[in-house]
């Protein structure tokens, strides 16, 4: 499939300037998603730098792992909002600005006349993006939200503990990342109107409510009935039997889903009675039944190697797979041939390994570039605002604003 070149201005949202105030996960996820698509990501961070700069183990002590997971493509730009002249800076950003985005609460927003009624008369097409906690117009408008809370407060803690018998939190910083991708595609879609009408908006992208949606897909279940007293929570994914099955040597997922694939895997695998069974005839008879058949393969499953099993479910075109451990992802064949890994080399000469955004565009590249060091960018964003060398030695000198420290060979 050929490709362009390695153009910014070419790739989709190339021209695209977006000012990302967020910081540790949640916002960082977003712009990261918008500046692999080839937006120009400015990441506006205070002089003590975003949290996650410092969090996990790092070659550069400003580039420590988490930091490296979710900021590449992007500048840093390092203001002091709580000075006017850098306040002042900023503002002379937005009005180049096409997004405007942050996670601090709208009433410390407003202090710092950065609220969206202000910015958005100054600059009409801006979309403004609020990502908060909890939606401003509700009884918890306000409280702080991380993702331990969040995935405990929309329902996840719960689903674990129907599951396993305990409440725990999904060892991923689900709430974060999800709702990370709700607010990319939110503000997308307010890029978009703005294309069709030319006006820009406030968009609010709450995590509470975000995540909500996002597991009540399918677990909300009997509650769309009304006047049914149904229970909530999807049988099939709450099963304690839904999880990797033992074999006789590891592990292996497995997941006839259709009638076939349960009659040709039970026949295949020795148990035709079970292809038989009228508790597994149909989804609605497995769903009411689900955990008698997850706990039949469960026993039947342990009686062979997984090799049997995998070669079994290729025969039968039933989805089967081995499972990776995160040490194996590097190595996966497929992995490896999509070219899903990419190595850098930082300005300083040490080596880095990334992921590549995992969405192809035909017409839109943009490769992998080292997430920014604190301030690295500060002097030429201000320039582009139209600063000059006088004002900006002020706000240097002031610090209003850093500069990258000179890079330590």
């Amino acid at each position: 499939m050929p490709t362009p070149q390695n153009d910014p201005s070419a790739a989709a949202l190339g021209g695209i300037r977006i000012l990302d105030l967020t910081s540790v996960i949640f916002g960082p996820y977003a712009s990261l998603i918008l500046a692999d698509y080839g937006a120009d990501v400015i990441k506006v961070e205070s002089p003590a730098g975003d949290s996650t700069r410092y969090t996990g183990p790092s070659l550069d002590p400003e580039l420590s792992a988490i930091f490296l997971g979710a900021n590449r493509n992007k500048r840093s730009l390092v203001l002091d909002l709580k000075q006017a002249n850098a306040r002042e800076a900023l503002l002379r950003l937005v009005d180049q600005a096409d997004v405007f985005m942050h996670s601090m609460r709208p009433q410390k927003m407003a202090k710092l006349g950065l609220d969206h009624a202000t910015l958005l008369a100054r600059n009409p097409k801006l979309v403004y993006a609020g990502l908060y906690g909890f939606s401003e117009d509700g009884a918890y408008a306000g409280m702080p939200a991380y993702d331990d809370t969040i995935q405990g407060l929309s329902g996840i803690a719960d689903m674990m503990a129907r599951q396993s018998g305990t409440p725990r939190y999904l060892p991923t910083i689900a709430a974060d990342k999800t709702c990370g991708m709700t607010a990319a595609h939110a503000i997308l879609a307010a890029l978009f109107q703005r294309e069709r009408t030319g006006k820009g908006q406030f968009v609010e992208i709450p995590m509470f409510e975000s995540m909500v949606s996002y597991n009540l897909v399918e677990h909300f279940y009997g509650r769309h009935l009304t006047g049914q007293n149904e229970t909530p929570g999807y049988p099939r994914t709450l099963s304690p039997y839904r999880k990797p099955y033992k074999t006789s040597d590891g592990y292996v997922c497995l997941m006839p889903y259709t009638d076939a694939h349960w009659q040709r895997f039970f026949t295949a695998g020795g148990r035709p009675e079970l292809a038989a069974d009228p508790r597994f005839a149909n989804i609605s008879a497995r769903t009411r039944n689900i955990d008698a058949l997850y706990a039949a393969v469960d026993a039947l499953v342990e009686s062979n190697s997984t090799a049997f099993w995998l070669e079994l479910c290729n025969r039968q075109e039933i989805p089967a797979t081995r499972v990776n451990t995160l040490n194996d992802l590097e190595t996966d064949p497929h992995l490896q041939s999509v070219g899903f890994f990419a190595n850098l080399t930082s300005a300083t000469g040490d080596n880095y390994r990334f992921t590549r955004s995992p969405v192809k565009l035909q017409n839109s590249v943009v490769e992998p570039r080292m997430p920014p060091r604190l301030g690295e960018h500060s002097g030429e964003v201000l320039r582009e605002a139209g600063l000059d060398a006088q004002t900006i030695e002020t706000l240097l000198k002031q610090g209003a604003a850093r500069a990258q420290e000179p890079e330590k060979s």
